[in-house]
């Protein structure tokens, strides 16, 4: 049976995609774990499934990862993009990144089936930096942030299609992430059913390399 994360405390009056397990770990992470909820128009998300679409559909959903954080996906990793799509990153960038941050190159692109799901992690810092920053498509799901050394510490973002999150600092480093699967995808008493969901990750580079490629693909986020 799911466990059930106790009651809503929300960063702001009104705002619905963030909750946490106290104030204080909502102060701490106010600025390190964001989400912008309609951060890409309709035909914005429209333009990327459909770019993406041709070149995930040659691929297979898988039911392992060489490093066992997802469950039914399949991923790829793009460097090459419309000019439509270009502009979508850009505003990625200058939205998640500091001005003049290196990127990595290639821009991770994740299917996970319905039934699929991203188990608790954290990105190894060999394949990634500080900061993560992912477009959700298609599918409404819930991401849960886990303090690693005070499990009871907790945050839950609500992650709608065409909404950015931004993960950075605490958030990234001291706290691991997964994507709920369906039977588990509440968002405090709400419902939240899965769907196919395809997210587009862009992250700063590990900082012992720069800007050049990782030695492996990074964990998924």
């Amino acid at each position: 049976m799911a466990r059930r994360w106790g009651l809503a405390l929300r960063t702001l009056p009104g705002q619905g995609w963030v909750r946490g397990s106290s104030p204080a770990v909502l102060s701490r992470l106010r600025d390190a774990a964001v989400v912008r909820p309609g951060f890409l128009s309709a035909a914005e998300e429209e333009t990327l499934s459909r770019e993406l679409e041709p070149q995930l559909r040659r691929r297979r959903y898988e039911y392992d990862h060489w490093d066992a954080a997802i469950h039914g996906f399949r991923e790829t990793e793009k460097s090459r993009w419309s000019e439509a799509s270009r502009a979508i990153l850009q505003r990625v960038r200058e939205a998640a990144f500091d001005p003049g941050q290196a990127l990595l190159p290639r821009v991770h692109v994740l299917d996970l089936e319905p039934r699929g799901y991203i188990k608790p992690h954290v990105d190894s810092v060999k394949f990634c930096g500080a900061t993560i920053a992912g477009l959700s498509l298609l599918s409404p799901s819930v991401m849960r942030l886990v303090h690693t050394q005070e499990p009871a510490d907790w945050l839950e973002l609500l992650l709608e299609p065409g909404s950015l999150y931004i993960l950075r600092g605490s958030a990234r480093y001291d706290f691991s992430h997964e994507i709920l699967r369906d039977e588990d995808s509440f968002f405090g008493e709400r419902r939240i059913p899965r769907g196919r969901r395809i997210s587009v990750i862009c992250r700063s580079p590990p900082e012992e390399t720069g800007p050049g490629e990782p030695e492996q693909p990074p964990a998924a986020c």
